[in-house]
């Protein structure tokens, strides 16, 4: 029985970064030896192992064989007969399929080292295509290494895109889009991940939302940049480099799909988009899976970031409804991620990108106003019942009025 080091804690060790989890994969073994030395089995589909000690993975080496369609169209193969060059080769790029003997030794039949010191991400063979989750995967990389000078190699990106025309990405599982596209949107360029699904063919399946959004020309005025995909990726991009959360992320992709919506005789404005985007922001959120707390942030940030935008123009009473819409008051978080999109808005303008945003001061300063008046004090003159709510929005609407 022999252990190797293996993808991703290898490469990135071999490049540098820092590493978190390691996974093992281990040669000339059964199932059976690996409880008898004390291991613990949790793979369902094939055989993983938790080490007694460290806990972390160890998976048996294993041979593929496609038999359906989509992720789960796999039958595996796993025995003391299969080989740890058999094993890399089912893996999906060059620089995952290395692995390191616990003397050093470096096995690599594929040309991982040389495509790491090549900056290049290329398929090992062409049963890439059997697995639709790699094109996915693939993109995350490239967001991920792009800052690092890596690029996709020409015959990967071709298959990639023969992947899309023979139908193979149509089966992906919602739960495995939105598990890749939410590692790659906290990545530093999670921009690229959309761009390379859009290069081949994948974005219009896995987004179509976002999709529909290039080609869409906005007025040249406002965005140097004209097409509305081209925003929207610059949105995301500077929500990136302000480090947002995930929520903030997502609700930067979703912000504008109202404008893929908008009549054509009405272009290159998009009066309404607002409104317009709620329907399609849900309908993404609910085919991906996405979680509650995300998706109920890019609905609202998706309806009222114009407001924000045009603060300086809002009666104290609006303003209040866009607190009270935004539920600040409960959810400060909330506010700060409708701040971090509508500041990225700004900001995702050629030209624009260290644009200031005053707008946000002023929401904060009236959110604090607002949440200053004190309910209970109101109920001490003799008010009661929705006399005091009317009150305590009257309070909140001059607090306001004073703070801006």
């Amino acid at each position: 029985m022999q252990r190797y080091l293996v993808g991703g804690a290898l490469r990135d060790e071999l490049l540098g970064l820092a590493i978190s989890d390691r996974d093992w994969v281990v040669v000339g073994a059964t199932p059976e030896d690996m409880t008898a030395a004390g291991y613990t089995p949790v793979g369902r589909d094939f055989p993983v192992f938790l080490h007694p000690e460290t806990r972390e993975e160890y998976a048996l080496a294993r041979t593929e064989r496609k038999s359906g369609r989509g992720y789960h169209g796999f039958i595996f193969h796993t025995g003391a007969d299969v080989t740890l060059e058999a094993d890399l080769a089912r893996r999906d790029l060059t620089i995952n399929a290395i692995a390191r003997a616990d003397d050093g030794t470096l096995v690599d039949p594929y040309g991982g080292r040389a495509d790491l010191e090549a900056r290049v991400l290329r398929h090992v063979s062409d049963a890439f295509v059997e697995d639709p989750v790699r094109l996915l995967r693939l993109a995350r990389y490239y967001a991920r290494f792009a800052p690092l000078g890596f690029t996709v190699a020409d015959e990967t990106l071709a298959l990639a895109r023969n992947m899309v025309a023979a139908g193979e990405i149509d089966h992906l599982v919602p739960e495995r889009v939105w598990a890749e596209m939410e590692r790659a949107l906290l990545s530093a360029e999670p921009h690229l991940f959309f761009y390379l699904l859009q290069a081949t063919g994948a974005l219009a399946i896995v987004l179509p939302e976002l999709d529909a959004l290039f080609g869409v020309p906005q007025p040249v005025h406002y965005h140097p940049e004209i097409d509305c995909g081209v925003h929207t990726l610059l949105v995301l991009a500077q929500t990136a480099r302000a480090d947002a959360g995930l929520a903030a992320r997502y609700a930067a992709i979703c912000h504008d799909f109202g404008k893929a919506t908008t009549p054509e005789q009405f272009l290159p404005g998009h009066r309404g988009h607002e409104e317009r985007g709620v329907a399609p922001t849900d309908a993404a959120s609910a085919r991906l899976g996405v979680p509650k707390r995300l998706r109920d942030t890019a609905r609202l940030i998706t309806r009222w970031h114009t407001h924000l935008h045009r603060i300086d123009e809002l009666r104290p009473g609006t303003v209040l409804k866009l607190l009270e819409a935004m539920d600040a008051f409960r959810r400060p978080e909330r506010l700060e991620d409708l701040i971090a999109v509508c500041a990225a808005d700004v900001r995702g303008r050629l030209g624009y990108e260290d644009r200031a945003y005053p707008q946000a001061e002023r929401i904060r300063a009236a959110r604090a106003a607002a949440a200053a008046i004190d309910g209970a004090a109101l109920a001490t003159r003799g008010l009661e019942g929705p006399a005091i709510g009317r009150a305590l929005r009257q309070e909140r609407i001059r607090a306001i009025a004073k703070a801006l």
